[in-house]
Order: structure tokens, then C-alpha cells, then sequence
């Protein structure tokens, strides 16, 4: 099918293979309907999909396409990808179920390269067990028996640190609100503060994905750059200017919080966070807030968007679920379980 990245440099293109999800999933028997829009090489200028809930609003990025196509039942299921935000984020702002798995769950064959150490193979879908199953297919890694009657309400950390951003009132108060409702519920719930190292992986993530991203895009950046959109060619401008040694200070600090995450997650089977501060923008030319979510793609932990929300002007707004790395089925047992605490 026509595949072109977001971008004119690739109108027309055509592979002459699928990629290995598209093909473990057609050997499944799944029927690919289609292609949606992704933002311009999955990085960060917009694109001109809409959000289903309202057409003056964005559906975030980079995956918008895939996330507003599930939501308008357009589709039951889609694929996507996240090297920041790209899976959560527009599932939280169109009202889906989003999930960005642990790092290289899925096969990534196929996928044109944006930071490789943080490319990773999201799905959509409008429940829990919908994107479980599509995970089972893809990796191997058996779905959660979500009818179980005897699960253990989890533990769950409320995830707080210095975060560069400021919640909305709305988002605010959804959070406390469900933080009640969850305890009562039988969830053992306390306040889990992240401690000062992982204040340094907003911008350490952010390097690597400019140290990265300037290398995968060598060939569009030299050959067609005249191509390339004028957010994009500053970006890739600035990105120039990350050295080696930087780079290598910037994944320092990333596998420093990795290795303190093992100690935190003894404690809880899941953290929760918002999915972003709040409903999407107005406009298209904003794909919104990547902040809670980011760094979580740098760490390599499965998370799950869950629409759950709704915010001042009656948009979705998204809960995100993080879990430890390699326990996408502990992690993927818990969101349900939120999910039905909260919807009920």
C-alpha cells in the first residue's frame, strides 16, 4: 500500500514488503483496511487530521491518523508508533485505548527509523482486551484472562516529581477524583515521588532523540531538503549541535532512572500519571503536550492510555498506566481493572 511517512519526499512510494506487524498480522487472518496520516516523518510537524470529537481540535501526534480512526469506528484496531509521545498522546486526545508496549515487544522490521533506542510499536483499539489480543499476535506474549474473579486490586503509585508542566483544573481534579474512587474500590494507593535524578531525563531524552534522529534522517535532510517542512528543518538544525559526548551523558542519565525504577516498581505493580495535561488543543498546528509521557519511551515501560476522562469543553482526556518493563501482562491486567473501576 502507498506508504509515505508524512512527508512529499515519499509521494507514491510504494514497499515492496510489508513490515513484520502488518505481516504477523495478516497470517493471522486480520484484514488491513487501509493507511492513515501520520505527522511528517513521525516527528514533530503536524498533519491535517482532524479530531473526531471536534474538527477544530487536534488529534495529536505523531500516530493522529491511527488514533481518530479508531475513534470514529472507522476501524476497531490500528497500529502506530511512539518514540516520544506518539501512541499515548493521541490516543488520550481522541478518546481511545492507547498502548505503547515494553521496548522491542513487537518486531520493528519494516518501520522507518526515527531514535532507535526508543522506536517502539504502539497500538489503538477502544478496550483493554482488544489491544491485548493484537499484542498476543504480534509478540508472542499471551493476552491476561480479564475474567478472572479472583484478581488483587493492585498497587499503585500516584506518580509525582517536579514535571515541566502544569496540570488544567479539569485534569486535576479527574485525578484526585479517581484516585478515590480507585481506593475505595480496594486498590492499595499511595503517593509515589520520584526522586531528583529523574528531573534530568526530560532534557536527556529529548537529546537522544535529536542525536538520533539527525542520523535517520540523513538522507532526507541532504537530498531533500527543500522538502522538508520548516519545523522539522529547525529541529534537525538544532539537533545538529548534540555531540557525541552529550549523547552519551544523555543515555548516562536515562539508564540511571531505568536502574532506580527497579527498586520503585518492588513496591507498586503500576504508577499512574496523566496521559497529558489536558484535552487536545485547539487548532491543528499544536499536537500538544508530550511531557508525561516521554520519558516513560526513553525507559522502555509498556504504558496504556486510558479514556477515561473528560475535560472542560467536553473533550477526552487520558489516565496513563506505566508499568515495569518486560510486565506487559501484569501491566495490561491492571489497566483493565482501573479501567472497569472507573467506567462503572
Amino acid at each position: 500500500m502507498p506508504t509515505e511517512y508524512g512527508s512529499p519526499i515519499y509521494a507514491g512510494h510504494r514497499p515492496k514488503a510489508d513490515a513484520a506487524c502488518v505481516a504477523l498480522l495478516r497470517e493471522a487472518g486480520a484484514v488491513i483496511m487501509g493507511k492513515t496520516i501520520t505527522v511528517e516523518l513521525a516527528a514533530f510537524h503536524w498533519a491535517p487530521t482532524r479530531n473526531p470529537h471536534n474538527l477544530a481540535h487536534t488529534p495529536g501526534g505523531s500516530s493522529s491518523g491511527s488514533a481518530a480512526a479508531v475513534a470514529d469506528s472507522m476501524a476497531p484496531l490500528a497500529l502506530g508508533t511512539q518514540t516520544g509521545g506518539s501512541t499515548i498522546r493521541p490516543a488520550a486526545y481522541c478518546g481511545v485505548v492507547g498502548y505503547k508496549p515494553s521496548f522491542n515487544l513487537i518486531n520493528r522490521a519494516g518501520v522507518k527509523p526515527l531514535a532507535e533506542s526508543q522506536d517502539t510499536v504502539g497500538l489503538f483499539g477502544r478496550s483493554v482486551p482488544d489491544v491485548a489480543l493484537m499484542c498476543s499476535i504480534l509478540s508472542g506474549c499471551p493476552a491476561p484472562d480479564f475474567d478472572r474473579k479472583d484478581v488483587t486490586p493492585p498497587r499503585i503509585g500516584l506518580c509525582t516529581m517536579a514535571w515541566p508542566t502544569t496540570l488544567r483544573p479539569a485534569m486535576a481534579k479527574a485525578m484526585e477524583d479517581s484516585t478515590a474512587r480507585l481506593a475505595r474500590a480496594g486498590a492499595r494507593i499511595s503517593e509515589c515521588a520520584l526522586p531528583q535524578p529523574f528531573e534530568a531525563s526530560f532534557l536527556a531524552q529529548r537529546k537522544m532523540n535529536d542525536y538520533e534522529a539527525w542520523r535517520a534522517l540523513s538522507y532526507e535532510r541532504l537530498i531533500h531538503a527543500n522538502q522538508l517542512s520548516s519545523t522539522l528543518s529547525a529541529r534537525l538544525k538544532g539537533a545538529a549541535q548534540c555531540t557525541f559526548d552529550v549523547y552519551r551523558d544523555a543515555q548516562a542519565v536515562i539508564s540511571g532512572c531505568r536502574a532506580l525504577l527497579d527498586g520503585i516498581f518492588a513496591k507498586y505493580d503500576v504508577l499512574l500519571t496523566p496521559s497529558a495535561p489536558a484535552e487536545a488543543p485547539e487548532g491543528l498546528t499544536n499536537t500538544g503536550d508530550s511531557t508525561f509521557i516521554r520519558i516513560w519511551t526513553a525507559f522502555h515501560n509498556p504504558t496504556v492510555n486510558l479514556p477515561v476522562f473528560r475535560g472542560e469543553k467536553g473533550l477526552p482526556m487520558g489516565l496513563q498506566v506505566i508499568g515495569p518493563i518486560g510486565e506487559d501482562h501484569r501491566t495490561l491486567g491492571c489497566a483493565e481493572w482501573i479501567f472497569r473501576t472507573l467506567t462503572a
